[in-house]
């Protein structure tokens, strides 16, 4: 797979997180090797963060699918990153991101009750506590772990944790 445009691993060489392929040039060597892509055999090819139009023109000139990343509507595909697609980042926003979920403030808010609960005491609970039928615990450390098989009409439990069989 090809990858034409902003290219992440180049950015620095690039001047940052900059739109490519906007001046002519510029746009006519972005088209020119994604020909070359194609005849050196890519099954596809992604344009990130290049003009609409040089996606369209790129598109329309191949016979391999081109995915689109900040490239427009014109691509036979589309892809977004995972963290911007459910908004983990809230300080990070590209104009060609849309986010589809809050995942910042829900794992924020999520953690802020995790927190809260294990300072107050109300997490683990017995409900989110494993316990034995048959275990006993004798104060000194003495144990008497009852009988090895389960007693008739009691459930088996499976040995990963505690998940009936």
């Amino acid at each position: 797979m090809g990858h034409l445009g902003l290219t992440p691993q180049s950015v620095h060489k690039m001047g940052g997180y900059v739109v490519q392929g906007r001046d002519e040039e510029q746009a006519r060597k972005i088209f020119r090797d994604a020909q070359a892509l194609q005849s050196a055999g890519c099954y596809s090819i992604v344009l990130e963060g290049v003009p609409l139009e040089l996606a369209r023109d790129i598109t329309e000139s191949l016979e391999i699918p081109t995915i689109g990343i900040g490239a427009g509507v014109h691509c036979d595909g589309q892809v977004l990153v995972c963290y911007d697609l459910f908004g983990l980042n809230p300080d990070f926003k590209p104009k060609f991101v849309k986010r589809f979920a809050d995942g910042y403030g829900t794992l924020r808010g999520a953690a802020e009750t995790f927190f809260a609960d294990l300072r107050s005491g109300a997490f683990p609970d017995l409900d989110h506590s494993f316990q034995s039928k048959t275990l006993r615990v004798l104060r000194g450390g003495a144990t008497n772990p009852g009988p090895a098989a389960a007693r008739e009409g009691e459930e088996k439990i499976g040995p990963v944790y505690g998940v009936p069989v």
